[in-house]
């Protein structure tokens, strides 16, 4: 037995924000127990002989002023240009002095966003937007079904059940079928007829037809901490992804008097009266180790959390917790020599390559849900940027189904065939492949997930323990989200109060953290 301590489960960026909070804020010297070797969660980066792969894709972008100040005491923001605006003359926004990319690694780069959806072979803006490109893409029939079924959606309004409903309120049935019913089946593997609405309130917010054309008109007046989160077209970025980010917070929690154990799985949670006296885990040498604790900041799934809670009375809380959905998630790394399909937009690229961060895949004929472009993220992911193109095939899977379980040579084989099959590469471009899992990437709206607020109350019932992140609250949050339930438990801890404020971040159907 150690000491009594504080401990935090998970060394993503909730588990991480909440450490760094404890050791600024208290005289607490926090302990992370992380299962995997890895730093960040979901937000690591992944080295594949010198290409750097984000798994997800993280746009640094928030409306709240503390996790910007939180990003930006780690790193500060790039003052010259990089290695890209450099090779493209971008650097009119740039000064000739102060903080230089090419000569630091820990600094934040400024990108621009540009996402669009794939779909009959054409590109689409995302959020769709109104101009001649979209209506000629979209063909004369197309454009008038979805401009009939728009108008039909405003005059009547269907009951938000699902997140069918919640989308064909905001765009009308056509464009729902067109751009959102078959990514969001490949997403979840399941029809969005039986999806809470809820994942469409807290990822899509205020976004519909209406809202993109107001924005096309009101744009220029608008300051960018009041776009919509689906609108915003520039954000920080890391310069070697992600990753490096969260492993420099690692550094500076250690150096503060933190402790970070990695490689051990939290077996066993003991509660007495109310409380969660001791913590048992499990590590690669078969070894259990046991520690007495005055508190625990959780970001493990939910699900995970409750299985190992010993003496749960309540049997449908265990059950519900037990049985709640995650989808999980594959990415294939694809280093090719170049794309088949040309670069037809306004934005100058290197080589020339398409200019996207990610691309929606809307293709029926394939089950590749996304495209990334590491190129397009930070020229610093690249191992040799001016003459290959790095590429991140995402697919959207359940642990031990049949793409789950298919060996990597095989798997990146099928993606390869894919991309290729819509056009974007050929497939005897392709150099080299990596294939990475992630279980649980996405706390799933349905299933149990009805019942979820039994789950919730119950665990607040437990007066030492605060659910933090994404999967610590089955929500599917956005980095800045989960930072600041790490922020707000720690709160909570300090000053003895109840958790309404912790459990409230991106729950109201407005963006939570807005500037005043």
């Amino acid at each position: 037995m150690t000491n009594k301590k504080i401990f935090i489960i998970g060394a993503g960026p909730a588990g991480l924000a909440c450490a760094y909070y404890l050791l600024k804020n208290t005289d607490y010297k926090p302990v992370i127990i992380e299962e995997s070797e890895y730093i960040g969660g979901i937000s690591r980066t992944h080295n594949h002989n010198g290409n750097c792969m984000d798994l997800g894709g993280h746009r640094f972008f928030t409306k709240s002023e503390e996790v910007m100040n939180f990003w930006k005491e780690i790193f500060p923001v790039q003052q010259m240009p990089s290695k890209d605006d450099i090779l493209l003359n971008r650097t009119e926004k740039f000064s000739d002095k102060g903080i230089n990319p090419e000569e630091i690694d820990n600094v934040f780069l400024i990108r621009n966003r540009l996402s669009r959806i794939y779909f009959l072979k054409k590109f689409f803006d995302y959020p769709i937007s109104f101009k001649l490109e979209t209506f000629l893409n979209l063909g004369f029939f197309n454009l008038i079904n979805a401009g009939f079924g728009y108008i039909f959606s405003c005059i009547h309004k269907r009951k938000e059940i699902s997140l069918e409903d919640f989308y064909i309120n905001r765009f009308g049935k056509p464009l729902y079928k067109m751009f959102f019913e078959d990514y969001t089946e490949k997403l979840w593997g399941i029809h969005p007829s039986k999806i809470a609405p809820d994942w469409g309130a807290q990822r899509v917010k205020g976004l519909s037809l209406l809202g993109v054309l107001k924005n096309c008109l009101l744009k220029p007046f608008t300051p960018k901490n009041k776009v919509e989160t689906s609108l915003i077209e520039e954000f920080l970025y890391p310069k070697k992804g992600p990753g490096q980010l969260y492993e420099v917070i690692a550094e500076k929690i250690k150096e503060m008097g933190g402790e970070i154990i990695l490689n051990n799985r939290v077996i066993n949670l003991h509660k007495e009266n109310n409380k969660i006296t001791s913590i048992t885990t499990f590590d690669t040498n078969k070894q259990t180790h046991i520690y007495e604790c005055n508190a625990i900041f959780s970001s493990m799934p939910i699900k995970d959390l409750v299985d190992s809670l010993d003496n749960v009375e309540d049997k449908e809380v265990k059950n519900i917790a037990h049985n709640l959905p995650y989808r999980d998630f594959m990415t294939v790394g694809l280093l090719v020599k170049k794309f088949a399909i040309k670069n037809k937009s306004k934005y100058k690229t290197l080589s020339n390559i398409i200019p996207d961060c990610w691309i929606y895949i809307q293709e029926r004929n394939v089950k590749l849900g996304r495209l990334q472009i590491f190129n397009n993220w930070s020229p610093y992911l690249v191992k040799d940027l001016e003459n290959t193109v790095w590429i991140g095939l995402e697919y959207f899977c359940a642990e031990g189904d049949s793409m789950w379980n298919m060996n990597d040579e095989d798997f990146s084989k099928f993606a390869s065939d894919e991309l290729s099959k819509i056009g974007i590469i050929n497939k005897e471009d392709v150099l080299d492949y990596v294939v990475v899992r992630v279980k649980k990437a996405y706390p799933a709206y349905f299933g149990t997930y009805k019942d979820f607020s039994k789950v919730k109350d119950y665990l607040n019932k437990l007066n030492n323990l605060y659910c933090i992140g994404r999967n610590g609250q089955h929500r599917y949050n956005n980095m800045d989200h989960s930072i600041l339930t790490g922020f707000e438990a720690v709160r909570a801890f300090i000053s003895g109060s109840n958790k309404d404020t912790l459990w409230s971040v991106n729950a109201e159907k407005e963006y939570h953290e807005e500037n005043k």
